[in-house]
């Protein structure tokens, strides 16, 4: 929200909007870059890791939003990005001016350019290499991404403290972890002249234990894109990253929703590896970036985008949909209703992008990945409540008309409705986070006998819950198979269907299309509430 009406969402309005935030029911509030920027990729391209920008207020806004959210119990982790600095930045200004600078060694040059300059691109169509000519350093710099964002040399001992010295500062002013951007770029040694013969992930004990000692409780959340057998390199023996994001498992579940077959997030999570007790796996439907859709095979991708991104301008990078949730799900709420279900239910802590709880559209004429970053949506009046200002001093446009235009879809109109999205949403992160063992107990695949149904089983301290999702778009009745001595008495916690009660397992259990059904297992003597 626009706090100073200057058509740009500032700490003061968010500050102001804590309570839609606390009454979800969220934990903590991931924040992305809010540094000083020449912001040629939404805040990803910094210019000082030690401020605001001040188009988002002061780091005294900042300090008492950080106030306001402890104060609701709501926790803050703000994005790291030091893989990269914007070319703007004093260091990599001092760094090209003279080849002498201390600065000079905090990036990764070459003079000739080199062989693999155009291997290894991220963003196909739009960038085209990754080395480029700087006519003041007379030498070629290397930039994982834009070329705009020089990377920095992990390599360099200086780099890394001044790493530590960005993350002390921001925990001294009320954060509680780090969502770690482009890990597998961050701790990559490539282009550098002579290669440190040290594993580079090493790296990641070596600033969680510096974050361990300035805030135990603080985490560490990686993007990292990553096969399965890379997870034990990122979660260490617990002493690496808390969290990362699991994006073989996303993509594997928007191929389960174009089928309506639960399979391939079963496969997925039979091939998801034991990760330390003190690790999670981020679970998401939707975030900031395109669905990536990259780990797929070609006809599975093809499957995706023919059922979600059949447009090429909804496509994006040859790998993804750059569309938020609602859109791709045809705006048919109970089928976004089982996915979001389904993400509660997966074992480890589920992230919410804003606006989806609402179902929120996205702009297709922005460029890239900003189709999916316009403003929220909080009520039908101007600007749909998000700014006072002219709807052209907007940072982006708002999604108006047609059904997924502010002027019908917004947060006022879903508050008081218990049928809403929003209001489905906040059911199911209250029993989420009133059954812990969704999320820190061993999760056991339910067999049901039909593919669209995903049965899991968690349990933890001796409770018990099953979970059901029927990703079909028609009615399907079941029989979970349960070990043998399993109790077969349930209380019904969340259900679809309003006013369907599931009392025994032993028995067949209906779900409607789309339908999901959480029950918590009894003992046979134990009386039902």
């Amino acid at each position: 929200m626009d706090g100073n009406g200057d058509g740009v969402g500032d700490f003061q309005g968010l500050t102001d909007r804590l309570d839609h935030l606390e009454a979800l029911g969220v934990t903590c509030v991931w924040l992305m870059p809010f540094y000083p920027s020449p912001n040629r990729d939404n805040g990803y391209d910094i210019t000082d890791f030690y401020s605001v920008d001040p188009r988002l207020g002061s780091l005294g806004d900042f300090v008492q939003f950080a106030r306001a959210a402890r104060h609701r119990g709501l926790r803050v982790i703000i994005d790291l990005v030091v893989n990269h600095t914007s070319i703007d930045h004093p260091w990599f200004q001092a760094a090209r001016s003279d080849p002498e600078s201390p600065y000079r060694d905090w990036y990764v040059w070459s003079e000739e350019k080199p062989d693999d300059a155009e291997e290894g691109i991220i963003f196909p169509g739009v960038q085209e290499t990754t080395w480029t000519w700087d006519e003041q350093a007379q030498a070629y710099y290397f930039h994982r991404f834009y070329a705009h964002q020089a990377d920095l040399n992990i390599a360099n001992p200086a780099v890394r403290e001044e790493i530590e010295k960005i993350m002390g500062f921001w925990l001294e002013l009320g954060v509680s972890g780090f969502r770690i951007d482009a890990v597998p770029f961050l701790i990559e040694y490539k282009g550098l002249k002579v290669q440190p013969d040290t594993d580079p992930h090493e790296y990641l004990t070596e600033i969680r234990d510096f974050l361990s000692w300035r805030k135990a409780e603080a985490v560490m959340l990686a993007e990292a894109n990553i096969a399965m057998d890379q997870a034990d390199e990122y979660f260490g023996d617990g002493d690496r990253m808390t969290m990362v994001f699991h994006f073989m498992l996303n993509q594997r579940l928007f191929l389960a929703l174009a089928r309506g077959d639960g399979r391939p997030v079963v496969d997925m999570l039979r091939a998801t590896p034991k990760i330390p007790k003190t690790g999670q796996w981020a679970h998401f439907l939707r975030n900031h970036d395109e669905l990536d859709l990259g780990r797929l095979s070609e006809s599975e991708r093809q499957e995706v985008f023919a059922a979600f991104g059949p447009e090429p301008g909804m496509q994006i990078y040859g790998r993804g949909i750059r569309r938020r949730l609602a859109p791709m799900l045809n705006g048919e709420w109970r089928h976004i209703a089982v996915a979001f279900s389904l993400m509660f239910a997966l074992p480890g802590t589920p992230v919410l992008w804003f606006g989806d709880e609402i179902g929120m559209g996205e702009d297709l004429s922005l460029e890239e990945r900003n189709a999916v970053r316009t403003p929220m949506q909080w009520n039908e009046g101007p600007n749909g409540g998000f700014s006072p200002a002219d709807p052209a001093d907007l940072v982006r446009p708002m999604v108006s008309g047609g059904r997924f235009g502010f002027e019908t879809l917004n947060v006022a109109r879903q508050r008081d409705d218990p049928h809403a999205l929003l209001e489905q949403v906040r059911r199911m992160i209250r029993e989420r986070r009133a059954h812990p063992e969704i999320g820190w107990g061993p999760c056991e695949i339910v067999e049901t006998g039909e593919p669209a149904v995903i049965g899991l089983r968690q349990t933890w301290q001796g409770n018990s819950v099953l979970t059901l999702h029927n990703l079909a778009d028609r009615p399907v009745e079941i029989m979970p198979v349960l070990a043998e001595g399993t109790p077969t008495r349930v209380k019904t916690l969340l259900c679809d269907h309003e006013g369907q009660m599931v009392e025994r397992i032993d028995q067949p259990v209906r779900l409607q299309p789309y339908g999901y059904c959480w029950l918590k297992l009894l003992g046979d003597d134990a009386a039902l509430p």
